[in-house]
């Protein structure tokens, strides 16, 4: 059957509650200097936050190499009482050093594989996702590299691949390449940060290809977000991909974490979710944050 992996293990997909589709507990890179997000306490207090506005769920995009704390998830989970489900996968180059990117060459696959049927390093956690990234309007060939031993471990074990889309560009592309090339089926993918690029056409060409879309981060005032967001959800949903849809807040940085002053994890059920509601209806936008992250999620594990 089914399940969602999560950092205590593999549940139903229905057990997810409300999901935050897309976020960060842990986080660190060079492009991020001084703004990591690598506070025990802080990300405890923000799952607590997040859990006395109803959320159940989230799901950490942190991929390999980029400080997810893998081994905190567990205790971090237990106390709020919330369900996390951990990434495996790599980011950008611009993300690590040129030693860590040689660690991995030639064995990128096999450190995806490894991570979501064994475990991350000596944590005992196994990912539940493979998290991958494009460029803008393009992929160059660290995105293709790192696409192609995603696809090869989605194939071994059944893992959903989720991608970061630089300013929400080259949506078709990594279909193109991983549907298209690599052979994974089009609602194994989540496509990240759509809502950046608010294109209605490329939105509904990458929902009638089948991929799930990410309309993440609508907090973010430099984004097209929150007052493009409701439009282009309810386009979507009137076009019939309301089966399509994910919502979640990527806080990356520690400012921007609703315990430091920043919107964080709640924003997505105190102001997003009432807002998409005049949109969409109560119960669409219930199904968008229960119902679709439990079906992008699950997997049947191999």
């Amino acid at each position: 059957m089914s399940a969602v992996r999560t950092v205590l293990g593999d549940v139903r997909p229905e057990q997810l509650g409300v999901c935050d589709a897309h976020d960060h507990l842990f986080l660190r890179s060079p492009q991020l200097p001084g703004q990591e997000l690598n506070d025990a306490s802080a990300a405890r207090a923000e799952l607590a936050a997040f859990r006395a506005v109803g959320g159940g769920s989230v799901v950490q995009w942190t991929p390999y190499g980029m400080g997810r704390r893998a081994a905190d998830l567990p205790a971090l989970s237990r106390t709020a009482g919330v369900h996390l489900v951990c990434a495996t996968g790599l980011h950008q180059a611009a993300h690590y050093t040129p030693e860590l990117l040689e660690e991995v060459r030639g064995r990128l696959a096999e450190v995806f594989v490894s991570e979501l049927t064994e475990g991350i390093g000596t944590s005992g956690v196994r990912a539940g996702l493979i998290k991958v990234a494009g460029g803008f309007h393009a992929l160059d060939e660290h995105a293709r590299w790192t696409m192609r031993a995603a696809a090869e471990a989605h194939h071994a074990t059944g893992a959903t691949i989720a991608v970061h889309l630089e300013h929400g560009t080259g949506a078709l592309d990594v279909l193109d390449l991983l549907c298209g090339r690599l052979g994974v089926e089009p609602g194994r993918v989540v496509l990240g940060h759509l809502n950046r690029s608010p294109d209605p056409v490329i939105q509904r060409q990458a929902a009638e290809a089948g991929a799930y879309l990410a309309f993440d981060g609508p907090s973010r005032a430099h984004h097209a977000t929150d007052w493009r967001m409701p439009d282009a959800v309810r386009a979507l949903a009137d076009a019939g991909h309301g089966d399509r849809l994910l919502l979640g807040g990527d806080t990356v940085v520690a400012g921007a974490r609703s315990v430091d002053g920043g919107p964080g994890m709640p924003y997505l059920l105190r102001r997003v979710r009432p807002r998409l509601a005049l949109e969409l209806g109560e119960e669409l936008v219930d199904r968008v944050l229960t119902e679709n992250p439990g079906r992008a999620f699950a997997a049947d594990w191999r």
